[in-house]
C-alpha cells in the first residue's frame, strides 16, 4: 500500500476499475464514509480491493460536529468499524452542522463562532477522536452570506480548536476563494494567516456561479475543474508551508478518470516543486 501521499482523487463508483488499475506513484483516494458504513456488499468490496493497492482517506459529511448535541453514537460506532476495517491514512470532517433533534439536512450549515460553540465543538471532536483512536482533521467551511453573532475570527477559532483537541486542519483552498468572493475579503490574506503547521490535508475543487445571481454568488459546487484562481492560491500556499497531501474533489458532472488524473498530476507537480528546488 502507498504510504507516501502526494496528490489524490475523490473515489466514485464510476471509476472503480480505473482506480484499481492506476499505477501512479503516491496516488491515494478519498471517500465519504457514509457511503461505506455497511457490513458488506459490492461497494465495500470495491473499496477494500482499491485499499489493497492505494491509500484511502475518509472524509465525513454526517457527524454534525457543530450541532448543539453530541455526535450520533450509532453513526460514530459505524464510522469506527469502517475505520478499523479500512485503516485510512487520514480522517476528516467539516466545521458545520447538519442534524437537529433527529432531523437531517442535506447541507453543511454555518453557526455563530462563539466561545460556547467552540467548547461544544471541541468536546465533539474529542469524542470522535476517542472513538476512532486517531487524530482527525477539521475543514474550513464555505460561506454564502454573513451571519451575526461571531465572537471569534474563523482562523483563530480553528487554531484554538486544534490546540484544545490536538486535531489537525483540512485546508480547502476552493472554500477560501468562494468565501472571499462572496463576503468581500482577501483570499490571499486568509491563506497567508492560516496556521500551516496544523494542516494535515488540502482540498482543491471547482465552483460555479449561482443559477440566479451569477458571479455575485459563487457556489462550492464540486462539479467543475479547479479554477485558475484556485490553482494560483494553492501554489502560493505550498510555497509557504511545503507539501501536504492534496485532494482533487469532484462530486458531479464527472469526467473520464483520465481527465481527473490530469488535474491530480498538476497538483502533484506543485507538491514536488519545492522538493526539486531543494535537491
Amino acid at each position: 500500500m502507498t504510504t507516501v501521499l502526494t496528490a489524490g482523487l475523490g473515489l466514485k463508483p464510476q471509476h472503480y476499475d480505473a482506480a484499481l488499475a492506476c499505477p501512479a506513484a503516491g496516488l491515494w483516494f478519498e471517500v465519504h464514509p457514509e457511503n461505506y458504513m455497511v457490513a458488506g456488499g459490492p461497494r465495500l468490496a470495491w473499496l477494500e480491493a482499491i485499499r489493497s493497492i492505494h491509500a484511502i482517506s475518509l472524509h465525513g459529511v454526517g457527524l454534525s460536529l457543530a450541532a448543539d448535541a453530541e455526535p450520533d453514537p450509532a453513526h460514530l460506532a459505524r464510522l469506527a468499524v469502517l475505520a478499523r476495517r479500512i485503516e485510512p491514512v487520514l480522517v476528516s470532517e467539516h466545521l458545520a452542522w447538519s442534524a437537529w433533534r433527529g432531523a437531517y439536512h442535506p447541507d453543511l450549515l454555518p453557526f455563530p463562532r462563539t466561545s460556547e460553540a467552540l467548547a461544544r465543538i471541541a468536546d465533539n471532536v474529542s469524542r470522535t477522536q476517542d472513538a476512532l483512536q486517531r487524530r482527525i482533521a477539521i475543514e474550513n467551511p464555505s460561506h454564502y452570506l454573513r451571519i451575526d453573532g461571531h465572537a471569534w475570527d474563523e482562523i483563530d477559532f480553528l487554531t484554538e480548536l486544534a490546540r484544545r483537541t490536538g486535531c489537525g486542519l483540512l485546508l480547502d483552498v476552493n472554500n477560501i476563494y468562494v468565501s472571499a468572493r462572496n463576503l468581500g475579503y482577501s483570499a490571499d490574506a486568509y491563506l497567508d494567516a492560516f496556521p500551516g503547521e496544523r494542516v494535515m490535508e488540502i482540498h482543491l475543487a471547482g465552483h460555479a456561479p449561482d443559477s440566479s445571481l451569477g458571479d455575485a454568488l459563487l457556489v462550492d459546487s464540486h462539479d467543475a475543474p479547479v479554477a485558475a484562481e484556485v490553482w494560483i492560491l494553492y501554489e502560493r500556499l505550498i510555497r509557504r508551508i511545503g507539501p501536504r497531501p492534496t485532494l482533487i474533489e469532484r462530486d458531479d458532472n464527472l469526467p473520464e478518470f483520465t481527465t481527473l488524473l490530469a488535474e491530480r498530476e498538476r497538483a502533484d507537480a506543485v507538491l514536488r516543486a519545492p522538493l526539486a528546488k531543494a535537491a
